[in-house]
């Protein structure tokens, strides 16, 4: 039987388990929105492109699964760019639908002709280093090929965004509906550890040392390696530090946890590294420049390092280990568990982590107890089901306490401005619960249209606003490296009362710890749509020094 093309596009994305598609539609791409029409998947209407391309990557984070957004030609495309960029850098699967212009116009300057022909905008050009895959369908002889390819790539284990783009006339081509009958929908299982002779250096090395610790990362939480690094460390007496991605892969503040290890953080557990510790075992931790403390010697010299990670493009990609494993966390952790208990392997001694948890921690980040009290009543009200989506990051690092039973996504990729409200929105369509987007006055205002996207879909969410007037982290940097020569960072903010009212949402002033109680007592925060403002001191500046 034969389906135009645009059918065949959204019955690939079924096809995927594609429940919700984020964006705008336009002229060169309505056909496929026609078919959208009849489908299960859901449209998302945003209000700008970026917004539809943040929501994706919120949706893949949160689910776990394939997202995907949609946009017009030209400029509709061009707006998506940041947004997935920051799914390129975290390697999220985001399909990306696009329209163009009829092929028989190429090259002759067609309305938002991006084909790259006549001197036109080359749209492929502009994605080819931001996706994993991307192709302008111009023909349908290869389409299966094309769709194929789009598949392995979206259901891999490391995988990153597809952009395919669509030409009017095509969309409106019949081929074949069985062309998706020879695409493989599986998803890719996870890769074995194949290599047993590093896993027992890996034992061996634990066993050596005195003092081990663990670093563990995202990776940890990707592979569902939490409990066997908790059993790990409760088993061997090994505390354990998370990067800021891997916040939640166990509970922090409790056990041998030494909570979050970064430049931003509490720097506990910088200074137990550092000062107690002979073996240093990162599962899963890219060791970037936010837990590497700006790559300190200090962190890794003078003592025995392992790495295990899934990517083996993360291995040794920033200091040589004394043992590299290329392989699943949780089935390498798994494995040496294995290894140790066959062994009788004795428990270490917590003599220093006893004597440093009593030191206390010693917070980096003074003066901002209201924030601090924030975070502490979020975590006490929410021990479990929350979704905090946290463009800030320097606040959360050092006071937000997560359990294994939240989850926290941190704005990491490229570390874009105007994130958290649309990639809250996407991640709270993904999974039910309490859902907080944590994010800055200057970042707000360049997203918080799309509350409305929220108030049109009925989706319930907090937005939660750091209000000091200025790009805080800016004016702290002009205070500390450039004489107080402050320029381009202050500026005015609208009336946030009168805004959530104008939205038809609720609005709550936090200037003290009992305003914060006041909210956490009153507020319906699971089901409601509320924009939460908490006042800062412009000149109140958090402590650490990023270096430029």
């Amino acid at each position: 039987m034969k389906i135009a093309v645009s059918e065949l596009i959204v019955r690939f994305m079924e096809r995927l388990s594609i429940a919700h598609i984020f964006g705008m539609p336009g002229a060169h791409i309505l056909p496929v929105y026609d078919r959208l029409y009849d489908s299960k998947i859901e449209t998302i209407l945003v209000k700008h492109e970026q917004g539809a391309a943040f929501m994706a990557c919120g949706y893949a984070r949160a689910s776990g699964g394939i997202s995907a957004c949609i946009a017009t030609a030209g400029p509709g495309a061009t707006n998506m760019v940041t947004g997935i960029a920051n799914a390129y850098a975290d390697k999220l699967p985001i399909l990306v639908i696009t329209g163009e212009t009829a092929t028989y116009i190429f090259g002759k300057g067609g309305l938002q002709e991006s084909s790259g022909e006549g001197g036109t905008l080359d749209q492929a050009a502009l994605f080819r280093d931001i996706t994993r895959y991307h192709r302008v369908i111009e023909r349908t002889d290869y389409l299966g090929q094309v769709l194929r390819q789009a598949a392995n790539i979206l259901l891999s284990r490391h995988s990153g965004p597809v952009l395919l783009s669509l030409p009017y006339n095509v969309q409106n081509e019949l081929v074949d509906e069985d062309i998706l009958d020879d695409i493989n929908f599986s998803a890719a299982g996870r890769a074995p550890c194949s290599c047993p002779a590093p896993v027992q250096e890996l034992a061996q090395a634990i066993l050596a040392a005195s003092y081990p610790v663990i670093v563990a990362g995202h990776g940890c939480l990707t592979s569902g390696a939490g409990e066997a690094v908790g059993e790990l460390s409760e088993m061997m007496g090994i505390p354990i530090a998370t990067s800021l991605k891997g916040k939640g892969v166990i509970g922090e503040g409790d056990g041998l946890s030494l909570g979050c290890l970064g430049v931003t953080s509490d720097g506990r557990a910088y200074r137990y590294i550092v000062e107690a510790c002979d073996l240093v075992i990162f599962l899963g931790a890219g060791f970037n420049e936010r837990t590497s403390y700006l790559w300190d010697a200090q962190l890794l010299g003078g003592r025995k390092l392992v790495q295990v990670d899934h990517d083996a493009e993360q291995l040794e990609k920033v200091f040589k280990a004394d043992v590299s494993i290329h392989g699943d966390i949780h089935d390498v952790v798994a494995a040496t568990l294995t290894a140790l208990k066959d062994r009788g392997a004795p428990r270490k001694a917590l003599d220093r982590f006893s004597s440093h948890s009593a030191l206390g921690k010693g917070s980096s980040q003074p003066g901002f107890p209201v924030i601090e009290h924030f975070f502490s009543r979020l975590t006490a009200r929410f021990p479990e089901n929350a979704l905090i989506v946290d463009d800030n990051m320097v606040f959360a690092q050092s006071f937000l306490k997560v359990s294994p039973g939240n989850r926290y996504f941190p704005n990491s990729g490229i570390s874009s401005l105007g994130h958290a409200i649309p990639a809250a929105l996407g991640a709270r369509l993904a999974v039910a619960g309490p859902t907080f987007a944590i994010l800055g006055d200057g970042g707000f205002q360049m997203c918080c249209m799309e509350l409305m996207t929220a108030v049109n879909h009925g989706v319930p969410l907090n937005a939660v606003v750091l209000n000091n007037s200025t790009m805080g982290l800016i004016r702290k940097n002009q205070f500390q490296l450039y004489k107080q020569r402050y320029i381009g960072c202050d500026f005015v903010n609208p009336d946030y009362g009168l805004l959530a009212r104008s939205f038809g949402i609720r609005h709550y002033r936090i200037e003290s710890a009992a305003d914060v109680d006041a909210l956490f007592a009153d507020a319906d925060l699971v089901h409601a749509l509320n924009l939460i403002e908490i006042m800062l001191d412009k000149n109140d500046f958090p402590s650490y020094l990023s270096g430029r």
